[in-house]
This record gives C-alpha cells, sequence and structure tokens, in this order.
C-alpha cells in the first residue's frame, strides 16, 4: 500500500512540474505581442476614424520577440481600406474593416489588429453673418449667438431667457446639472414665439449615462418644449459611448434633432469618434482670449463639426481681467464698441458659436449686436496673442 502511495505521489509531481513548464511556456508566450501605433498614439485592438481618401502608416513593435522579424498585414475588406506591405493603409471608401498583422520571428509567432472606420469628407461649416445661422452636419441651422444660462436660477432664469428672447436671441443653452430646464422651457412657452423659431440645447450629465433613455425622455419632460434642438454628453465620463448611442436613437425617434459633445479635445475625440455612428453637429468647449485652442478649433471644424464656446468672458472670477484687458479695449475704442462685443465678435470671426450668459437685460442687449461692425486681421492677430493657455474650469 505505502509503495502505492509513494508512485501517486511520484506521478502527481511529475504532473505539477510539467504543468508548472506549461505555465511558463506559455507565460512566455503571453509576453509576447504585437503592438501597433497610428501617429504617437496606440491602436492595439482598437478602432481608429479616417477620412476617405486619406492615409496612415501603420506602425509595429513586436514585444520579445527577437531576430529578424517578418511582418504581413491582410485587409479584411480592401475595397474599403487597403493596406500595403509596408503597412500604408489607404481609406478608399466608406464602411469599416479590420487590419490584421501577423510577426514571424523565427519559430515565434505573435498577431494583432487595429479596426479602420471610413467616414465621407466633411464639409466645412460655414457662418452665415446675414441670418446669423449656421448649418450643422444634421441639417439643421443654428444661431451663431446665444444665452448661456448656467447659474440662472429660479425667476431669475425665466425672466433672463424671456429677456433674451425678447431681444432677438434665439438659441437657449441649458443642461441637466443648471438644475434650470423647467424655467427654460417655461420662458419659451410664455414667450408667443413659435417652437420652430427657438434652437434649444441641453446636456446629460455623466452620473445619467448609466440610463440615457430615462435620462432623454426626463429632460424632455422638464423642458416641455415638445423636442430638442441639440443635446450633448456635457463631459467624458463612464458609458459615454452607451449614453451617446441612446442620443442617436432619440434622433431617430424625433425626440432630438441635433447631438454633439463638450468638453471633449483632440485626444478625447480621437478615441470616441470611431465607437459611435453619427458625427456630432456639435463640439462646446472653453474658448476665450485666455484660452483659445487654437489647435483643437481646426481639429474639430475640420471634422464638420461645429464649435462653440463657453466661458466667452472668462468665466466667473476672471472676466473683469479680460473685460480690462489693455489690447481688448483698445480695440473696442477703435470701433466705438464694448471689450465685450469685441470678443465675442472675435470669436464669431474664428469659426466659434458664442452663448454668454448674463441676467442683465442691458448686457443681454449688448451681447447681441455683434453683426455691424468686423474686427481686421491684424486685430484679429493681436487678440490671438493673447492666448495664455489658462482654463479656467476643469474640465
Amino acid at each position: 500500500m505505502g509503495k502505492i502511495w509513494k508512485c501517486a505521489a511520484l506521478f502527481l509531481a511529475a504532473a505539477l512540474a510539467v504543468g508548472a513548464v506549461s505555465q511558463q511556456q506559455t507565460a512566455k508566450g503571453a509576453e509576447r505581442g504585437v503592438v501597433l501605433k497610428i501617429g504617437k498614439k496606440t491602436y492595439t485592438k482598437k478602432t481608429f476614424q479616417m477620412t476617405k481618401g486619406t492615409k496612415a502608416a501603420l506602425t509595429v513593435k513586436a514585444k520579445n520577440m527577437g531576430g529578424k522579424k517578418k511582418v504581413t498585414y491582410v485587409s479584411s475588406k480592401p475595397k474599403v481600406v487597403s493596406v500595403s506591405k509596408k503597412g500604408t493603409i489607404r481609406a478608399r471608401k466608406e464602411g469599416t474593416a479590420k487590419i490584421r498583422v501577423a510577426v514571424k520571428a523565427g519559430k515565434k509567432k505573435a498577431s494583432s489588429w487595429v479596426k479602420i472606420k471610413v467616414v465621407k469628407k466633411a464639409k466645412a461649416s460655414v457662418f452665415n453673418f446675414k441670418k446669423k445661422t449656421v448649418r450643422l452636419n444634421s441639417g439643421y441651422d443654428m444661431p451663431l449667438n446665444g444665452l448661456g444660462t448656467y447659474s440662472l436660477e429660479g425667476d431669475v432664469c425665466v425672466t433672463s431667457v424671456s429677456e433674451a428672447l425678447k431681444r432677438g436671441v434665439r438659441l437657449i443653452d441649458t443642461a441637466y446639472m443648471y438644475d434650470n430646464e423647467r424655467e427654460v422651457g417655461k420662458a419659451i412657452r410664455e414667450s408667443g414665439i413659435p417652437r420652430s423659431e427657438i434652437f434649444v440645447t441641453t446636456k446629460l450629465y455623466p452620473s445619467q449615462y448609466g440610463n440615457p433613455q430615462k435620462a432623454i425622455d426626463a429632460a424632455l419632460k422638464r423642458l416641455d418644449v415638445g423636442y430638442i434642438d441639440l443635446l450633448l454628453l456635457h463631459h467624458p465620463g463612464k458609458n459615454d459611448v452607451k449614453a451617446y448611442k441612446a442620443m442617436e436613437k432619440a434622433v431617430r425617434q424625433g425626440k432630438v434633432r441635433s447631438i454633439g459633445l463638450s468638453n471633449w479635445y483632440v485626444e478625447e475625440l480621437e478615441e470616441f469618434l470611431p465607437q459611435v455612428s453619427v458625427t456630432p453637429a456639435v463640439v462646446q468647449n472653453e474658448i476665450h482670449p485666455y484660452y483659445q485652442e487654437n489647435d483643437v478649433i481646426p481639429y474639430i471644424q475640420k471634422l464638420g463639426i461645429v464649435v462653440e464656446g463657453w466661458y466667452p468672458f472668462g468665466g466667473r472670477g476672471y472676466t473683469e481681467e479680460l473685460l480690462s484687458d489693455q489690447t481688448i479695449t483698445k480695440i473696442a475704442k477703435a470701433h466705438g464698441r464694448s471689450a465685450a462685443q469685441v470678443i465675442l465678435r472675435w470669436n464669431l470671426q474664428k469659426g466659434v458659436v458664442v452663448i454668454p450668459g448674463s441676467s442683465n437685460p442691458d448686457h443681454i442687449q449688448e451681447n447681441t449686436e455683434i453683426y455691424d461692425f468686423k474686427l481686421s486681421p491684424k486685430e484679429m492677430r493681436r487678440i490671438n496673442a493673447l492666448d495664455r493657455g489658462e482654463k479656467h474650469d476643469w474640465y
């Protein structure tokens, strides 16, 4: 009996040893891998978006695979995306294709893939200063200037929106987080202005992304104006792709006309856009002379997306300094305008929609009078030179 147990123990030990060797080999194999880069960013097992007719270079790095390497590329749909023997990707027609990359070095092998989403070339949005609107990629016209309602509460919000509408403002911007959608809706309903003439923007907050359908219906109920002209995600967060896809569905259902993003920058857009079907109509970010986003704005506009700026006067605690800036006040004096009007006009000439916030009727009126003067190229350059990269809010 003792011999039987001894043999069994030896057998078990041998089996464990073989298993350990196998695990070591598996672990070593797992250490090998293929890292794929387009530009400076890694897209291993991710989706990269390209515009039809463009090309990109795919860089391949193999981990723990010494010796001479042979790299092969295969496209799942060559008519959509082709790839050369050297890894040059060409976007040929709209659609999605996988590029599979295999690396071989002696007996060692490893592989990975990147998915390429090809979209049509975007048309640049042109501001119509005569109509004071811009045509969105969704097909709807959006006013070039509006009223931001952040921090406007209760009756003050109702009165401010009412005053803005009386003064010709037709773009009203609110959000779930502002807790004033009901007040905005009340002012619109009581204005006597046809609903079709007013453009209403609201936003979902990250805390709502887990159940976006419920959040959209709740926003519609609070506003009570029939439909939402523009619905944005307030800023990146968990389940933001899920929430955006729910907004895509809301467009199909007629609940929402256009959708977009707020506080998304180049890196976030590169990660986000390949995962959704509908290109955002608008991206709304902090933009003012001390934080100009001169690299971000052109990137967004080339995608056929309209840029909208919040905090045009720098935001609470910074407005006085910005409106007193010597460069801006000198330009304002030359035109017989206020510093605020010059800043808003500077935005418009950069192709940025403006939504200054105010509860002062005189200021609301002043902020609409920005279409009968123009800044010279030299004046634009002088304001552009004020950029400090100074962001005044965290997102």
